[in-house]
């Protein structure tokens, strides 16, 4: 958008931002949406708003029409979120694997972790050998991809019938009169990993905006960070399963570990270190909620939790760029 088309750095900037509080604001309602309408539903709206989304930002000319196009992308990320995550849980209940749920999204994490480290430096390649005309070609073939799958998926039963193949799975699925997590156990899952989201995102942005930082350099930590995330899910999918206590303080105690390692290790350190706890807490967190809630609001909570996340990541972005701009003036 700054060196093809010429809008200025801090328009496009300001437009991303846009995106993202609308991203924020929508969650919530979106979830709402993909519980009545069902989850398949919210996935096929969402891939399909994707691509006239993808369509319009490619052809942007004007302020107004990217930032149309942006808020359309935004749009389609609400109706996905929290939908595949309810959708993937009520199936594994459904077919009697309720247990699987967290190994199989832990691993679908840890594949999607490693997958964007090689779409982003085939995304610099395309653009060095075609231009940005074959990348934004490719992106769009990928939603349209995306938007195939999610027709292609079947909308589980409602109450995830099946036969689950012992009392817990029978609980976790919903199929017992087992009562239903309280709001403030719920709190204690979502927000310990909200918090952790926010440090891991002020220490990327802090190694990243380093006085010794180079564009070859930020390109390896990014890549190195998204790997160390895979390597916690891939871990996530060969441990316990997410116990609400242990997951809060687990999150806690490793966002009190990054401020020591901001200030003796350096950022750089702690953001690899802090990508892989998250890597290793957001299987666990989605499998404890999914557990936690009725069919009814399976997708809500999973958008809840995300909304959380971006909050705290937006509060740790905002106080680290406070922090460093002190920091530089000195």
């Amino acid at each position: 958008m700054v060196q093809e088309r010429g809008f200025a750095p801090a328009l496009v900037a300001t437009i991303l931002a846009a995106g993202d509080l609308c991203v924020f604001a929508l969650e919530v309602p979106t979830g709402w949406v993909a519980d009545r309408l069902g989850h398949r539903i919210s996935l096929i709206i969402g891939s399909a708003l994707q691509v006239l989304g993808m369509l319009a930002f490619w052809h942007a000319a004007t302020p107004a029409e990217l930032l149309t196009s942006s808020l359309v992308i935004a749009v389609a990320d609400t109706f996905r979120s929290g939908a595949d995550q309810a959708l993937l849980y009520r199936s594994c209940a459904a077919l009697g694997r309720e247990r699987e749920f967290q190994s199989i999204l832990a691993r679908t994490e840890a594949v999607t972790q490693a997958a964007l480290v090689a779409l982003l430096l085939a995304g610099g390649a395309i653009v060095a050998v075609a231009g940005y005309a074959a990348a934004f070609a490719t992106e769009i073939a990928c939603c349209l991809l995306g938007l195939l799958l999610a027709r292609l998926m079947t909308e589980p039963p409602a109450g995830g019938d099946g036969n689950p193949d012992d009392a817990d799975a029978q609980e976790g699925a919903g199929l017992t009169s087992r009562p239903r997590m309280r709001g403030w156990a719920l709190v204690w899952l979502i927000v310990p990993a909200a918090v952790l989201d926010g440090a891991a995102g002020a220490a990327a942005f802090l190694a990243q905006t380093s006085h010794d930082a180079s564009v070859s350099g930020v390109t390896g930590l990014v890549a190195v960070i998204t790997l160390s995330e895979a390597a916690g899910s891939w871990l996530a999918a060969r441990t316990w399963r997410g116990d609400g206590r242990r997951l809060g303080l687990l999150a806690f105690g490793a966002a009190a570990v990054a401020v020591p390692l901001l200030l003796s290790a350096g950022a750089p350190v702690a953001a690899v270190a802090l990508a892989f706890v998250l890597g290793l807490i957001h299987p666990l967190r989605a499998a404890a909620l999914q557990r936690a809630v009725s069919d009814g609001a399976r997708a809500r909570i999973a958008s809840l939790a995300s909304a959380c996340d971006m909050a705290c990541t937006t509060l740790g972005l905002l106080a680290a760029g406070a922090w460093s701009t002190r920091r530089h003036s000195r």
